[in-house]
């Protein structure tokens, strides 16, 4: 039994040994081509750097820092692709470690403080500047570096005094400058931002405040501010797009998710009107645009947006009066539009307020003489107010543009019953009423007939010989023969040269 131990343990120990044996040599072979395969990517960085593959270089130099990360210039060279590529946040701790392994290397030094001077860390800036002087005192670019974090330090100085003086004005000539040295720095972003939106410039605010969303880690108060300009500006979309990125942050951020769900709330209002628009449903448009109004009352963007639409949809539904009071009051609000006045002349036309109508059309054109929607009805306009100097059929049969085929037939057959010709005894009577009569029968004739009253509707009179010229049109004249009532006792019929 001792012996069988005894076999056992040197069985053991004889593994062991040869374990240690193999090990050696895996790691004396791998040590040998880690050098040979450091210095090929090494190489291989540089020659994909010069070519501008900078993705495949930065590969390049990641497998070789991981290979010796105690050589400062693998981390340098790698900074310097970093650089390239547009990440300097990414570089600086690249630069930082190679100076940490070699506090001389005054190349580092001068690229982390030019990288810290953009960042507008004016302080460790100078810092790594003095270091280089202290090697090279006459190293012309850290001396010009450390001119401007002179010049730079005493303009946020009176920026910032501009700025609690409110001479936003100022201020913003002054962060000019201030941008122009550290284009990276948030801090300067969010004050010229904050000068913007008290002058109420929003847009250029946001310009100022989107940068600072990637040069700040965590910056969900700029997201927010970024969130609520859009919504301000009636940008619903780009509001929910921007106070999403806020809760990707922090899903419990209360000031994000509150702001959120009213975006929310008013986007989907805002996406149902416009589709029961597209889909000609007017009334549940005009009922859900009411519910916008309500969900924002505070925006102004909102409210004239709402009574825009609701003036629309009352002229599509041939509401002629309602859509005149709120097309009016929308353009009292918002005076250049060129769609309220567009809706408010349709509804004059529905109205027979052609006047009005080519007036409204006209102002449009004053403002967009490119429009071809708003060309096309200023032209139609005028040529109805044209026409309704002339022959109106909806006025000769007293009944509204939107009239159906109907109200038009009922109309017809009264006035047809009342001025037929054999109700009349004297010759100067009896001529009177054949003129009404036929002019009746036309209004029949032409309003009955889709094509036809589609002509009239757009300013041609299609029974008129003049409108009909060069268009087409097929003949409609006299002599004409016709039954009025289609049956009955009433049997007429004219001759006329």
């Amino acid at each position: 039994m001792e012996m069988g131990r005894w076999k056992g343990l040197n069985g053991f120990f004889s593994s062991v040994f040869l374990f240690c044996v193999v090990l050696d040599v895996q790691l004396d072979g791998l040590l040998g081509a880690s050098h040979e395969e450091i210095e090929h990517h090494l190489e291989m960085g540089k020659k994909l750097l010069a070519a501008g593959q900078l993705a495949e270089a930065l590969s390049h130099y990641h497998s070789a820092v991981e290979g010796d990360p105690k050589n400062y210039l693998t981390y340098y060279k790698r900074a310097a692709v970093l650089l390239a590529m547009g990440k300097s946040k990414t570089a600086l701790p690249d630069l930082s470690k190679a100076i940490e392994l070699k506090p001389d290397f005054l190349a580092a030094r001068l690229q982390r403080g030019n990288i810290l001077l953009k960042q507008g860390n004016t302080q460790e800036a100078k810092k790594d500047f003095e270091e280089v002087l202290r090697g090279n005192p006459h190293h012309e670019e850290a001396w010009l570096q450390l001119q401007h974090i002179q010049e730079l330090d005493q303009l946020i100085l009176e920026a910032r005094n501009a700025y609690n003086r409110k001479d936003c004005t100022a201020a913003i000539t002054i962060m000019e400058r201030v941008i122009e040295f550290s284009p990276w720095d948030p801090e300067a972003r969010e004050l010229r931002a904050e000068c913007y939106i008290s002058i109420g410039e929003l847009r250029k605010a946001i310009q100022d405040l989107l940068p600072t969303t990637k040069l700040r880690n965590d910056n969900r108060a700029a997201f927010l501010q970024l969130s609520r300009l859009y919504y301000i500006l009636g940008e619903h979309e780009d509001s929910l797009s921007q106070v999403r990125e806020c809760l990707k942050l922090d899903q419990d951020d209360k000031e994000c998710f509150s702001h959120y769900k009213q975006v929310k709330k008013l986007s989907k209002q805002l996406e149902s009107a416009e589709q029961y628009i597209a889909e000609e449903r007017y009334e549940d448009a005009v009922e859900k645009y009411h519910s916008v109004m309500k969900t924002e009352a505070s925006v102004q963007f909102y409210s004239i947006k709402a009574k825009e639409r609701i003036c629309h949809c009352l002229s599509k539904s041939k509401k002629a009066k309602e859509a005149i009071d709120v097309c009016s009051e929308a353009h009292q609000i918002d005076p250049n539009n060129i769609f309220v006045l567009r809706d408010r002349a349709e509804a004059f036309i529905l109205n027979e307020e052609y006047e009005k109508a080519v007036e409204d059309y006209q102002e449009a054109h004053s403002f967009n003489a490119e429009n071809h929607e708003i060309k096309e009805g200023l032209d139609r306009a005028q040529k109805l107010l044209k026409q309704s100097r002339k022959r109106d059929y909806y006025k000769i049969l007293g009944v509204h543009r939107n009239a159906n085929k109907q109200e038009i037939i009922k109309a017809y057959r009264k006035l047809a019953q009342q001025w037929h010709p054999d109700n009349f005894q004297s010759q100067d009577k009896k001529k009177e009423a054949e003129k009404k009569f036929i002019d009746i029968s036309s209004a029949k004739e032409v309003l009955t007939d889709p094509e036809m009253r589609q002509k009239f509707d757009a300013g041609e009179d299609p029974l008129d010989p003049e409108s009909q010229q060069g268009a087409g049109g097929g003949q409609h004249g006299w002599p004409f023969e016709f039954n009025p009532f289609g049956s009955g006792n009433f049997h007429f019929k004219f001759h006329y040269n």
